[in-house]
């Protein structure tokens, strides 16, 4: 993979390509700069993908369109007969459109120096500049490729989204199959992603009769069981190999101070990079969340109604990995090494999480630059060997469509 990254490096068309990203980088910083400023709440993309949309048709990518879900796609080698190539399965480079944020934050850019300051400017409006910068680059080098490469920005892939968009996107139904799948999220140089961190998050509601703090008192209280819950959720064992995780993130209920709660709730986050140890960690998780119930209803007032308890899936995120063997993690090493910096091979909850599920080869990559206080109003983005960062994307991505 070594000899492949050094044969693309000193490819007449992979470097003229390198060369347009180099010197357009200010280019790149001020698209970077204006998606961030177009609001993307996940599930309210839409304006910045008819952005994205228009970028896309003015560089020179084929057959651009929203599919169904709101995903935005670009083509680059596709042939006339709308075919998928020569060789099989498109290659895709993806960043997600979506951010944290909600409708009621103010996204505005500012600059100082080379450094950017705004909600969601690294997390994802670098990954999306970085995508239509290799696209641009690709196109204006006019670089020959075997395999298609299929650019997509895709909607819901941060917190509730649940990676809606890339789902979508490989559901077998639109003729998408990747021979590789490579997702730009952020920014960085150093990771490598091939290890997809999975997670299960739960709604969890206690429900009982309710009634006056003190005419009422005895009755199976779901406050109480939401404190015993979170109680034999924090004794479980931590697991560390392979990692595993059970947080509770959020809790609530209750009318009033003189009043026993008809319901109460906690919000859950099950993570492991294993499937099988996340698949236990959830039968574990439900049988506590039982007995916190069960615990609760033993006490209660004789006669009095049982509370029950309502477990509400509200993200299911698939793990597995990469091997670190595979082609195209190595040719994501051998491109780090390439351009003089070392690769940390790391774990990730991404886009390529759904394919790395379904079998395809995926991993992530950040976009070049240094970034800080990701999914706070005061995210910043640096354009630290920023350049350099879309150069490996772009190798990466040209040793996968398997250049001519």
């Amino acid at each position: 993979m070594n000899d492949l990254i050094s044969r693309l490096l000193a490819h007449e068309r992979i470097r003229a390509a390198r060369h347009h990203i180099e010197r357009t980088d200010e280019v790149t910083l001020a698209r970077q700069a204006a998606l961030s400023a177009i609001p993307a709440p996940t599930g309210a993309e839409g304006r910045r993908a008819a952005h994205l949309a228009e970028l896309f048709r003015t560089i020179g990518l084929s057959d651009v369109s929203i599919d169904h879900a709101g995903n935005v796609h670009g083509w680059l080698g596709k042939n006339g007969r709308g075919e998928a190539g020569e060789v099989g399965g498109p290659v895709v480079l993806a960043a997600h459109l979506d951010t944290v944020f909600g409708a009621e934050v103010d996204v505005a850019v500012e600059r100082r120096g080379q450094r950017l300051e705004g909600p969601g400017i690294s997390d994802n409006a670098r990954g999306l500049a970085a995508l239509v910068a290799v696209a641009e680059a690709m196109v204006a080098a006019r670089v020959p490729v075997a395999r298609p490469i299929l650019f997509a920005a895709t909607v819901g892939e941060e917190g509730s989204g649940d990676l809606r968009g890339v789902k979508h996107l490989l559901n077998g139904k639109h003729d998408v199959t990747p021979a590789a799948f490579i997702a730009l999220d952020g920014a960085g140089l150093d990771r490598v992603i091939h290890r997809a961190l999975g997670s299960k998050r739960y709604h969890v509601t206690f429900r009982g009769p309710g009634g006056h703090s003190w005419a009422a008192f005895g009755v199976a209280n779901p406050a109480n069981a939401v404190g015993r819950a979170a109680a034999l959720l924090a004794d479980l064992p931590t697991q560390q190999a392979p990692r595993t995780t059970c947080a509770v993130v959020r809790l609530g209920g209750g009318t009033g101070l003189n009043s026993i709660p008809q319901e109460a709730w906690l919000d859950l986050d099950l993570r492991s990079e294993d499937p099988r140890a996340l698949a236990q960690l959830d039968v574990t998780v439900r049988a506590a969340l039982e007995r916190a119930a069960d615990d609760e209803n033993r006490r209660r007032t004789a006669g009095s109604p049982p509370l029950r308890v309502e477990i509400q899936l509200l993200g299911d995120r698939p793990s597995g990995m990469t091997p670190r063997a595979h082609p195209l993690v190595q040719a994501a090493v051998a491109a780090n090494r390439a351009l003089g910096r070392d690769a940390e091979l790391a774990s990730a909850s991404t886009d390529a999480n759904v394919p790395i599920a379904l079998g395809i080869p995926a991993i992530a990559l950040g976009a070049g630059g240094k970034a800080g206080d990701a999914h706070l109003a005061t995210e910043w983005f640096e354009n630290v060997e920023g350049a350099l960062g879309i150069v490996r994307a772009l190798l990466v991505t040209a040793a996968m469509a398997e250049v001519r």
